[in-house]
């Protein structure tokens, strides 16, 4: 009996033995099979777990006005992300996070668990570093930071119509961030980390790219000025009840912008209340008829094609006259006037008087030479080239409208650089917003003799005889010329709802500047005139920008010059 007992424990003692040797074998084949078949496969997937190439942010190129004052600038921030099957993993992570980012738990486990085969997940976005350093130090599994960059705008709203904004990934989305994103937008780099378990870098490998920061740039921008012409057209719109609102300062050495503000506004910095119709800078894509300010360049027509004389004169009695079924009315009856009055006055009988006596196709052709129905060479994003139909297509009606600036349409920058030909002694300059290293080339459009003429008539506007006598200064002669045009409505025109413009350059014989005021929809009880509601407006911004530009006051005597010119240098 003990003999067959141990040999039955023998047998079992092999069989255990043998067993145990195919275990063995079986677990060399599959360490063998791992090793030498599919070692490369292995090794890739190891270190896809623990060795990442991460992105390293480039920073965007901070956007100054012409003397270096910061307009955009970008600030470190970070963005907080997920890996979401670690995460769901650790439970206790996701309540810290939420806890810490304000987030709602429930809210971020279901975007998790529906995005759980993704190895990348945002959970939020532009985070200030001491809340990444909070999160940090909870050290929560499968969340961690990353940094990247947030847009910041100093100014706020008032310049943002000229900057425009960004989007969160840095893209420019209007403005010149939009128009120079190229130039502003780095290229970021690459490098490959370590990271632990829980997701977190423990190490960095080794540089793979060097991160291309984005090229700074220089506006043409006057930060002050454009300060100034923001304050006073918010001044002036609440005080008018108007519904918009836009301002062009435009430099006539070079064409470049100094300032341009537009109401409503916007403040990039806080987009939450943001509403759609406040974004767009009107100044430059939004149209209008521009009334009586395009008779200065009727009464170049005449003058260039010698159609009339600078002493010409024009009856304009009884006040009134009908044409082609329009009636053309004045204020009042001005009888016999000269070219200078016509502008004074304000004059639409002597303008259309003058229109009829003129081959349409030469007041066509002065009318496109100074840029009318074109873009203005700024290539700012969304502009409109305005309307300038070809004389072919002119009706009788229109051929008398377009002495007073109806039946054409136009945009506030385009206005302004078309006076700067005026002011600029008959050169056509480009638009700019940003610092011209040279002055561009210009395109000479009418003649340095009846630039100056014309400009001599036009200061007669703001003298008391004149419709635009609220725009002049005591310190700076000024030219120019008053503007109330009704909006079309319904394919007419509203008898309630106008235009109210002034355009005007200064100091008059030398002028430096064109500035344009437009009030969209002033308040009619308030007055609702160009020379009642733009007129002062331009006389406040117009001054206030030459003593920034430290240009002397040239009708005051020698000392108070001097007092002037210290004031605006310390401010």
């Amino acid at each position: 009996m003990r003999r067959a007992k141990a040999k039955v424990f023998a047998g079992r003692r092999y069989l255990l033995l043998f067993a145990v040797f195919c275990i063995f074998m079986l677990l060399f084949a599959r360490a063998a099979q791992l090793q030498l078949l599919h070692a490369d496969f292995y090794n890739e997937e190891g270190s896809n777990r623990h060795v990442r190439t991460v992105e390293i942010p480039a920073n965007r190129g901070v956007i100054t006005d012409r003397y270096g004052e910061a307009l955009a600038i970008s600030t470190p921030v970070y963005s907080i992300w997920a890996h979401p099957k670690t995460a769901l993993e650790n439970p206790q992570s996701i309540i810290d996070a939420t806890n810490v980012l304000d987030l709602n738990n429930n809210a971020l486990t279901k975007k998790l668990r529906q995005r759980q085969n993704k190895q990348f997940v945002y959970v939020k976005r532009h985070v200030f570093p001491d809340v990444a350093d909070e999160l940090k130090q909870k050290k929560v599994t499968g969340i961690s930071a990353i940094r990247e960059y947030r847009r910041y705008y100093p100014t706020g709203e008032m310049a943002a119509h000229v900057v425009g904004l960004t989007n969160i990934d840095d893209q420019g989305l209007e403005g010149v961030e939009l128009a120079f994103d190229d130039w502003l937008h780095g290229s970021p780099g690459k490098k490959r980390v370590l990271k632990n378990g829980r997701g977190t870098i423990v190490g960095d490998i080794g540089l793979v790219t060097e991160p291309h920061h984005g090229k700074d740039l220089v506006l043409s921008i006057d930060k002050r000025i454009q300060y100034l012409a923001y304050r006073e057209l918010k001044r002036t719109i609440s005080h008018h009840s108007a519904k918009a609102g836009s301002i062009v300062v435009l430099s006539v050495d070079d064409g470049e912008v100094l300032a341009m503000a537009n109401l409503p506004a916007f403040n990039p910095n806080d987009r939450s209340h943001t509403k759609v119709d406040s974004i767009r800078n009107r100044a430059i894509t939004d149209l209008f008829e521009p009334g009586s300010t395009v008779k200065p360049f009727l009464i170049a027509a005449a003058i260039e094609n010698g159609i009339y004389q600078v002493n010409s004169k024009i009856n304009t009695a009884p006040g009134y006259f009908n044409y082609a079924g329009l009636l053309v009315s004045d204020h009042s009856n001005y009888g016999v006037v000269d070219m200078e009055a016509i502008l004074t006055k304000s004059s639409n009988v002597g303008a259309v008087r003058i229109a009829l006596k003129m081959p349409q196709e030469q007041l066509w052709a002065q009318y496109q030479s100074v840029g009318f129905g074109q873009l203005t060479g700024s290539g700012f994003p969304g502009e409109r080239a305005g309307k300038l139909d070809s004389y072919t297509n002119w009706n009788k009606t229109q051929r008398a409208t377009m002495a007073y600036g109806y039946g054409m349409s136009t945009t506030a920058l385009q206005l302004a650089r078309a006076y700067s030909v005026i002011a600029n002694d008959g050169v056509l300059l480009p638009a700019s917003f940003v610092v011209n290293e040279r002055v561009p080339a210009g395109q000479r459009v009418m003649s340095g003799r009846t630039a100056k003429a014309v400009r001599e008539m036009l200061k007669g506007v703001l003298t008391k005889e004149g419709t635009g006598s609220r725009a002049s200064m005591q310190g700076y002669s000024a030219a120019g010329k008053t503007g109330t045009s009704r909006k079309s409505q319904g394919g007419g025109y509203s008898k309630d709802n106008y235009i109210a413009l002034f355009v005007g350059m200064a100091p008059a014989d030398t002028p430096k500047v064109v500035v344009v005021v437009l009030i969209d929809q002033p308040i009619k009880k308030d007055g609702y005139y160009g020379g009642e509601v733009a007129a002062p407006l331009f006389s406040r911004i117009t001054e206030g920008a030459l003593r920034l530009m430290s240009v002397p006051p040239n009708l005051i005597d020698d000392e108070k010059r001097g007092l002037l010119l210290t004031e605006s240098r310390e401010q």
